[in-house]
């Protein structure tokens, strides 16, 4: 998967600033007490969200699902001005119930919804990230296997990828130039 510079960086924010909430000084796990935290600050950050996406939408942190996972692999190779709105991408979201009231709070601000497509974004990466760990790893005993299977993967992203952009296409977007990648 190709991300743009802007998301590339952003996801990095986004994962070290889920790292910081993950653990306290004595290393015990408090990320879910921390999350439910920082959910109640949303309308007192929202002030962040433009400048500083990624300290926000970590809030919304296992509440999207992505039942078009695609769409987000697409999304993920853009630049911030070449997002569609929320409202073109919301059907390809499902929110959990908190985090569809957190999404109200976020859409009554004038970057809220430029901010909700910056967050399921990240989601999205998060979660790939997240699946790829669990992954079972090769055995050493394989000799090659893992190269076949990346073969065979390459037909399902590019199915994908051209599922991504009719997707985008239907939603006025025009499809990247073969030739020049936009």
């Amino acid at each position: 998967m190709r991300l743009s510079p802007y998301f590339a960086e952003l996801k990095s924010a986004y994962e070290a600033e889920l790292d910081d909430l993950m653990t306290d000084s004595a290393g015990h796990d408090v990320l879910a007490r921390r999350l439910r935290d920082k959910r109640k600050q949303v309308p007192l950050l929202l002030p962040m969200i433009e400048c500083n996406p990624e300290m926000v939408a970590v809030a919304f942190h296992g509440g999207l699902d992505f039942p078009h996972p695609e769409i987000f692999k697409q999304l993920a190779g853009l630049d911030p001005e070449d997002l569609p709105s929320w409202s073109q991408l919301h059907t390809s979201v499902n929110l959990q119930p908190w985090a569809a009231m957190l999404a109200e709070i976020v859409l009554q601000d004038p970057f809220g919804d430029h901010f909700l497509v910056i967050t399921a974004c990240l989601e999205y990466l998060r979660g790939k990230a997240e699946a790829a760990d669990d992954r079972p790893t090769a055995h050493p005993a394989s000799h090659g296997h893992d190269e076949e299977r990346r073969d065979d993967d390459e037909p399902d992203d590019r199915d994908l990828e051209e599922a991504g952009e009719d997707w985008l296409s239907q939603q006025g977007f025009d499809r990247k130039d073969p030739y020049y990648g936009t």
